[in-house]
């Protein structure tokens, strides 16, 4: 007599549905959670699905990072200051959504502070920069390189003063004033599109004025910190953190310059400068140097630890944007785009593991008071 039992056979299918019906719901649940809860490191920044290539369109993303690589195998190319400008634009187009994605709304590192998330720790970075300026409400202060305006809002926020910031793409403009209406700054928050190295703005028109690792994309730095002495009143103090090498740098190692040439290509620079030359091209230019330190430097913990963390979710999120590529969602070539962000954060990684780069040199100069005043 057989044992078999059609109710049985029945029951079992049932529950390798539900078991699969269950499975789906959870991968898709998740899949939606990355695509359109997840967000950026900070709150009311960019979600996955909402990835783009900036001012680029979608079909065109793929081409024009073609073209950005592409720079650096003509290197004759990068000498020419006319060149860097686009250079720069198109990088901002292509990378401005990811970093907001997974890395937040300030563009910048910072010291790593025990006990301090990387948020607070950003936070304060920005904000210690704006107290060197000695400046309150009322005065009006610029931001050289915003981006989408992260420290420009602490800076508001912190001093009173009214932040005036100047972005070379228009994607980020947008991106900054909706960011500044958020955060009920807007009041005291302007963002411009131009070029830092020919500002539109009349002379001796600013109280004060900070760059965060933004002045690294000049071809000659003298060029914008001449703009910047133009635009700054009389006494007036201009606080800079800069990318450059440090003293441990040999342009002999092939380690070194291949770290170096990495950062280069990663993140859109014409070329890294030594630290000796940044005071040098300041008092250059008209300015007196105040102080100059490298902030990376012990007590400080390791700006890079935040890169280091971040490798897990990397894989996470490039199977993201993979996935976005795929369905169309997110345009073809920002996987690219993605990929060599990671590449450049290994660069940066072993830039400052081996000392010889750091991403937060600062200078702090005064423009000096005219003789008759």
């Amino acid at each position: 007599m057989s044992n078999y039992t059609p109710g049985f056979e029945a029951a079992d299918a049932m529950e390798n549905l539900t078991l699969f019906m269950t499975a789906a719901v959870i991968a898709g649940g998740g899949l939606y959670w990355f695509m359109c809860i997840l967000g950026s490191a900070e709150q009311k920044g960019k979600r996955a699905a909402d990835l783009s290539g900036g001012s680029i369109s979608a079909e065109k993303v793929g081409d024009k990072y073609k073209q950005y690589w592409s720079f650096f195998l003509r290197p004759k190319e990068i000498d020419k200051p006319s060149q860097v400008p686009a250079f720069v634009d198109t990088f901002y187009n292509l990378v401005t959504d990811i970093y907001e994605w997974g890395w937040g709304q300030s563009f910048h590192f910072s010291p790593s502070i025990p006990g301090k998330s990387h948020a607070a720790a950003t936070r304060l970075h920005e904000e210690f920069a704006v107290d060197l300026l000695r400046v309150g409400p009322g005065d009006r202060i610029l931001d050289v390189g915003c981006g989408v305006g992260g420290p420009m809002r602490a800076i508001a926020a912190r001093s009173g003063s009214n932040v005036v910031g100047i972005t070379i793409n228009e994607y980020q403009v947008g991106r900054a004033r909706t960011h500044n209406k958020k955060a009920g700054l807007d009041s005291l928050c302007e963002v411009v599109r131009g070029d830092f190295l020919q500002m539109p703005f009349d002379d001796e028109s600013f109280d004060g004025a900070y760059s965060i690792e933004a002045t690294c994309h000049a071809p000659k730095l003298e060029d914008v910190y001449g703009e910047v002495y133009r635009v700054l009143k009389p006494g007036a103090m201009y606080v800079s953190y800069e990318w450059v090498t440090t003293g441990e740098y040999r342009s002999d190692d092939p380690e070194h310059v291949e770290i170096v040439q990495g950062i280069e290509r990663g993140d859109a620079l014409p070329g890294l400068r030594s630290f000796d030359e940044v005071a040098e091209i300041a008092r250059k230019v008209g300015f007196e140097v105040v102080e100059e330190k490298d902030l990376a430097r012990p007590p400080s913990g390791p700006w890079w630890a935040r890169l280091k963390m971040g490798r897990i979710a990397y894989w996470r999120n490039h199977v993201v944007v993979s996935v976005l590529a795929k369905l169309g969602v997110a345009p073809e070539g920002v996987v690219e785009v993605h990929d060599m962000l990671y590449k450049t954060a290994g660069h940066l990684t072993r830039g400052g593991e081996t000392g010889i780069f750091t991403p937060m040199y600062m200078i702090l100069c005064r423009k000096p008071v005219k003789a008759d005043d």
